[in-house]
């Protein structure tokens, strides 16, 4: 008789086929999420045309050198407006003056607001000023920055002296060199944030501040990753942020490290503070978060303030420092512009004293040159990117709530419709037969509707002074043998790669 305790049982399964059961889970699980992914990259009814793109990633890699030149030969194709699939995102890309003119002013509300995309959800929780949703969030941030923009800063005639004595400081500090080789972009960069440290902290900070210059280098690293392939890979598969590697991760561990900074520095320069009586942003920040106490749809807090207070700074930094660092490298390279400039100011102002800004309506050449940096560099080329507040009809194209939109803002400076030769360096274009200044319609550094540039009259500000001011006092030119790249560094904003160059004392 056999021992019932030898009866194989009904439940029991060999390794074999637990792993055969488990496996085929696995591929139906991949299968389903292949399909879902499929699903999501389909064009919905009405959108834009675009390229072909590839299963899962879409159109990821096509991006991963000079997008934005990638979008404007697409848009010969496709037109001025088509779509792109970001893995998944649908994206609609403008291009042109002519489309992000009748989308960002004429349906200047419905396309204010900004994507939920992963990255800025993981960087900002979609608040703070740059990030934030087009709502009162955005409205009281925006308010707040606009006010103590006026009041802590161009709106005071005193203001205009504070960034003439920071030029002081930074032509003083290129004189140390005496016209040896030196890298200038750590020079501009600090130079260039004292601006904004002025609104935001109420004082500069000297050139030998090694934290505040590790935090804006690693601030200004994130704009760069901020654009990298590995971001668009994020925001199309947020659970990669598991893996231990990649360049996303190092963009997380340097905003952690900002965040902690800027905490600190908001706490040194809170003490002492007299409530309704503000020295600078962060008292003006503190003022509106007591004010607002008990309103629970009120957007302002310490981590808003901490997000807003980095964003203005690095938004403040980043552009105006590579506009001046390319205007820097342009007149190295062509010293005829550089020798009109530098005669329209001894003409204007002499030697006896620094530029100020009612010298700008009599040096037409100089705002022609500034200008011209402007649309050739395209400092800024994508813009922030944008989103649809509401469903929107555009030139007969249906583009749904929630749609990720890209101002292409570097195809509005290359359209041959608005700029003959646009691929030429070519400052004449903005003076007429008389060589006065002549406004272009096409030109948007800045861009244009609800989220325009809120710095835009400080930028212009500080590029005309700290321009004028170096090329009053310096000729520049590079070392002997060598020769520049104009092959701009890729992320958010386009930079001259590293170069030296030699700042020579003018004979006056």
């Amino acid at each position: 008789m056999v021992s019932s305790s030898r009866l194989p049982s009904p439940w029991t399964v060999s390794y074999g086929q637990t792993f055969l059961v488990l496996g085929s889970l696995l591929i139906c699980f991949l299968l389903l999420l292949f399909i879902r992914q499929l699903v999501k990259q389909r064009r919905p009814r009405g959108f834009p045309p675009g390229p072909t793109s590839l299963p899962i990633i879409g159109n990821i890699w096509s991006l991963a050198s000079e997008p934005h030149v990638y979008m404007k030969n697409q848009s010969e194709i496709h037109g001025p407006i088509f779509s792109l699939d970001l893995g998944g995102i649908s994206t609609v890309v403008l291009n042109g003056y002519d489309a992000i003119k009748e989308c960002l002013v004429h349906q200047g509300d419905v396309f204010a607001d900004r994507p939920s995309l992963p990255l800025f959800q993981k960087m900002t929780k979609m608040g703070g000023l740059l990030n934030s949703r087009y709502g009162r969030g955005w409205i009281e941030h925006r308010k707040l920055a606009v006010n103590s923009f006026r009041y802590f800063g161009t709106g005071q005639k005193t203001f205009e002296n504070k960034i003439s004595e920071e030029c002081m400081f930074f032509v003083d500090a290129i004189d140390e060199h005496k016209g040896k080789p030196f890298n200038p972009k750590h020079l501009v960069t600090n130079a260039v944030s004292n601006i904004t440290n002025l609104i935001v902290f109420g004082e500069r900070f000297t050139y030998d501040d090694t934290d505040f210059q590790h935090m804006i280098e690693i601030f200004s690293e994130n704009v760069e990753l901020a654009a990298s392939g590995w971001a668009f890979l994020y925001n199309a598969f947020p659970w990669i942020e598991i893996l231990p590697f990649g360049k996303h991760q190092r963009l997380f561990r340097n905003a952690v490290e900002v965040y902690d900074f800027l905490l600190k520095l908001i706490q040194r320069f809170s003490q002492g503070r007299m409530p309704q009586s503000p020295r600078h942003y962060i008292d003006a920040y503190h003022d509106e978060m007591e004010q607002s106490t008990g309103d629970l749809g009120s957007s302002y807090s310490l981590e808003n303030m901490i997000f807003s207070v980095g964003e203005l700074i690095i938004a403040g930094t980043e552009t105006t420092t590579n506009a001046i660092r390319w205007a820097m490298l342009y007149m190295a390279l062509y010293p005829s512009v550089q020798d009109k400039v530098q005669r329209e100011i001894d003409v204007v102002v002499g030697s006896c004293r620094p530029p100020g800004l009612e010298d700008r309506l009599r040096m037409p050449y100089v705002e022609a040159v500034l200008h011209e940096v402007l649309r050739f560099c395209n400092v800024v080329p994508l813009g922030i990117f944008r989103a649809t507040s509401e469903n929107a009809l555009v030139r007969g194209y249906t583009i749904p709530r929630g749609t990720t939109v890209i101002t292409n803002l570097y195809s509005v400076h290359f359209d041959e419709k608005h700029w003959s030769n646009p691929d030429i360096f070519s400052p004449e274009r903005f003076l007429d037969s008389q060589g006065n200044f002549v406004r272009r319609e096409a030109f948007l550094p800045f861009s244009l509707g609800r989220r325009h540039c809120l710095g835009e009259q400080l930028a212009r500000m500080e590029l005309f002074l700290f321009f004028t001011t170096m090329l009053q006092r310096f000729c520049l030119q590079f070392p002997a043998g060598f020769v520049p790249s104009l092959t701009p560094k890729l992320g958010m904003t386009l930079q001259p790669l590293p170069y030296n160059i030699c700042a020579v004392r003018r004979q006056q």
